[in-house]
């Protein structure tokens, strides 16, 4: 599948961060509610939505608003979607010729 340039940059941009790295490591194991994402981290749950979202809208991760059985308030999961990252020199060429 080819890429748009400004696809490059959004999947560049979410991977440049360690804490979104972390992050899909993490994911990789298993999926995670917002709130123990952040007690695990260390970060504030404003802070991990932000690095969520990024890595939301780049397409390696996904959502999930539940009601728990047990809690009836609504809690936002994340899980990893399948991904493989390449860029090659191919794939520059095309996006400037």
């Amino acid at each position: 599948m080819e890429r748009t340039i400004e696809q490059v940059v959004s999947i560049g941009e979410a991977i440049s961060h360690p804490l979104r790295l972390k992050l899909l490591c993490m994911l990789s194991e298993r999926e995670w509610y917002v709130y123990e994402l952040a007690k695990e981290l260390g970060v504030s749950r404003q802070v991990l939505y932000l690095h969520l979202k990024r890595l939301e809208k780049a397409g390696f991760v996904e959502s999930d608003l539940r009601l728990e059985d047990d809690d009836m308030r609504a809690k936002k999961f994340f899980s990893l979607k399948e991904f493989n990252v390449s860029l090659g020199i191919n794939d520059l060429r095309s996006f400037f010729e």
